[in-house]
């Protein structure tokens, strides 16, 4: 199934504009799911019950799961549930609905493996996507009654684009007051390089603020606590990382997932001059992994057992899953390598975790 997959990549998709070759995929997920073929997947793909975990104060059915970004408007989540994720992170949803950056907007870097891309947070806003959380979250609720596979469903959240950054918290609890309700835990995203002075927000002096009052808007509109991160750039200084990583601890936070996409072109082999025309964005794969590793280590050095850690980029494989779970990490995503390895690679991630629960 993975080498079809990788000479349909080859072949086609390579010669369809990246947008556009996510939306026939998602097309495609979304019909095969209409007709039954979530049912044959989902049996294909479910993870073994030795892949539970708890945290968050949630149970997981695997410690996978996908990153924020390929479901941007809760679109798919069930089709995307088949697959075997253990969770799945839709977003980043705004307040407000946005276009995005003009296209063309996203990029491979095929010898790297990567993908380069400038968005913009393109989705339907909060109002839009609430309706559909809430189908989705009854149907999962029908699905753990009859004992199938269930993924928690989290809830990224970033800045409308023509919100001035002086607004930006009021412009954040809009979003939090409508889709904390239908989330199983809310990320405050911080770290896109592709919302003009969306990073800024990273500074701790504007940062406490601003999940301080996410935190408290999200709990009083769900009537229960949702568990709270904030997802960080790969591309902050390690003196940053630390203050973020007190800053979470002095807040309470329930975590933090590390890493956002990168700006930085350093570590490529793809020809300098696609990189160039490809442009500014953030850059995602495995050449982000090592970036993704320290600041992992240096987040679990400076945060207490108890606060969860979420790892993402530049994992592949179900290796590399299982090196970020022994470096701290409680849950760990991934979205690139989807892009490139196809449906069955969750599954084969989840068989290969299996493989090294057992004989570990």
């Amino acid at each position: 199934m993975g080498a079809m997959y990788r000479f349909v990549f080859q072949t086609v998709f390579t010669r369809i504009d990246p947008e556009q070759a996510h939306h026939l995929v998602v097309s495609g997920l979304r019909l095969g799911h209409r007709v039954g073929a979530g049912r044959v997947l989902e049996r294909l793909c479910r993870p073994e019950e030795s892949l539970r975990v708890r945290a968050l104060g949630l149970d997981w059915p695997s410690p996978f799961g996908l990153a924020a970004g390929f479901d941007k408007g809760a679109t798919s989540v069930l089709p995307l549930a088949a697959m075997g994720f253990g969770h799945i992170e839709i977003g980043t949803v705004t307040a407000a609905a946005q276009p995005g950056n003009p296209s063309p907007r996203m990029f491979r870097l095929v010898k790297d493996r990567a993908l380069i891309n400038r968005m913009g947070f393109n989705n339907d806003g909060a109002e839009a996507v609430r309706p559909r959380l809430e189908q989705i979250r009854d149907r999962i609720s029908r699905m753990k009654r009859d004992r199938r596979h269930a993924p928690v469903i989290g809830v990224n959240i970033g800045k409308t684009k023509l919100t001035p950054l002086e607004n930006a918290t009021e412009d954040y609890l809009v979003s939090t007051r409508m889709l904390a309700p239908v989330a199983d835990y809310l990320v405050v995203n911080v770290s896109s390089p592709n919302t003009p002075g969306l990073r800024a927000l990273q500074d701790i002096d504007s940062l406490r603020p601003l999940l301080s009052a996410v935190g408290a808007a999200a709990d009083d509109a769900a009537q229960r606590h949702v568990p709270l991160l904030v997802k960080i750039a790969p591309d902050l200084a390690d003196d940053d990382v630390d203050a973020v990583g007190a800053l979470v601890t002095d807040l309470g936070l329930d975590g933090v997932i590390a890493t956002n996409t990168t700006i930085s072109r350093e570590g490529l082999h793809s020809d300098d001059e696609q990189v160039q025309a490809a442009g500014a964005g953030g850059l995602s794969g495995p050449v982000l992994a090592e970036r993704s590793k320290q600041v992992l280590v240096r987040l679990r050095a400076a945060l207490p057992r108890t606060t969860a850690i979420i790892s993402v980029g530049g994992v592949t494989s179900g290796d590399d899953v299982a090196e970020r779970l022994a470096l701290g990490a409680d849950l760990v995503q991934g979205y690139t390598a989807f892009v490139y390895e196809g449906p069955f690679w969750v599954r084969r991630i989840n068989r290969r975790l299996a493989e090294l629960l057992q004989s570990g």
